[in-house]
């Protein structure tokens, strides 16, 4: 297993209980964004705020030097794993209009 792929494992084991209650709040909001865009950003603020915690925690040792384009590869496919888990998470945020 790649160590991307680990972060991503242990980020939602220490934090289980909003990983387990976030894909729930996701899903209702690919199916009604309107309705459910308050709570989506409300709890996607946090859980946007501890993958970005967990990307820098991987990510933070290799963004100097040489190794700066494997650092940028790297958050790349750790941002792609939660992407395949929370297809909207690049939504978080986002204000849609009426």
């Amino acid at each position: 297993m790649r160590e991307y792929q680990k972060m991503v494992i242990k980020m939602m084991e220490e934090h289980k209980e909003l990983f387990d209650n976030f894909p729930d709040i996701h899903r209702e909001y690919m199916l009604n964004p309107k309705e459910w865009q308050k709570l989506f950003n409300q709890y996607g603020r946090e859980v946007v705020e501890i993958i970005r915690d967990y990307e820098r925690r991987l990510c933070s040792n290799m963004a100097t030097g040489k190794y700066g384009l494997f650092s940028q590869n790297l958050s790349e496919k750790f941002w792609g794993l939660v992407r395949k888990t929370f297809p909207k998470i690049d939504f978080v945020g986002v204000i849609q209009s009426s």
